[in-house]
């Protein structure tokens, strides 16, 4: 899910559009998302700790009141970049130390593809019908440049063993 074009009038529109659909419920998309996430991986979810303490199970985590902050907090960074669709660049900095932040939790970029995954799967289960593969395509792109900016979090930190 890389991007390489900008987006164009008619993918920011699609993605707003959508978008515009599930912003009343940013937490019960954000459980679609996250418990397809750890459908995909459940490695993720040691990743998921608060105050030292492991969850037993994705059902566990996705309703502990932190979690739920955690998915508020994604959805938030998501509906930024909807905001900022045709300046996207002003969110450069912010993403990069997102990136970092991961990075530290000890994410791997590589999740960040199973991740996008999800945030499909969410956006298809959602929108039903109004899911269609231009609003796959421009959602795709958009989250290739949000990982991009994320990634580079990641390149500005030494490698570790």
């Amino acid at each position: 899910m890389e991007s390489g074009m900008p987006l164009s009038a008619r993918q920011r529109a699609l993605i707003r559009e959508s978008w515009q659909r599930l912003s009343g419920s940013p937490v019960q998309h954000g459980l679609v998302l996250f418990t397809r996430l750890f459908d995909l991986d459940p490695d993720l979810l040691p990743l998921f700790q608060y105050n030292c303490k492991q969850f037993a199970s994705p059902q566990e985590c996705l309703s502990a009141p932190e979690f739920l902050d955690h998915i508020r907090k994604v959805m938030l960074v998501i509906d930024a970049a909807v905001s900022h669709l045709e300046n996207l660049s002003c969110l450069e900095e912010y993403l990069c130390n997102l990136g970092k932040k991961h990075q530290a939790v000890g994410v791997k970029v590589e999740s960040f593809s199973t991740v996008g995954e999800s945030l499909l799967y969410m956006l298809e289960k959602c929108l039903g019908t109004a899911f269609s593969p231009d609003v796959r395509e421009a959602w795709s792109k958009l989250y290739g440049a949000v990982v991009k900016a994320m990634r580079r979090g990641w390149e500005t930190l030494p490698e570790g063993d």
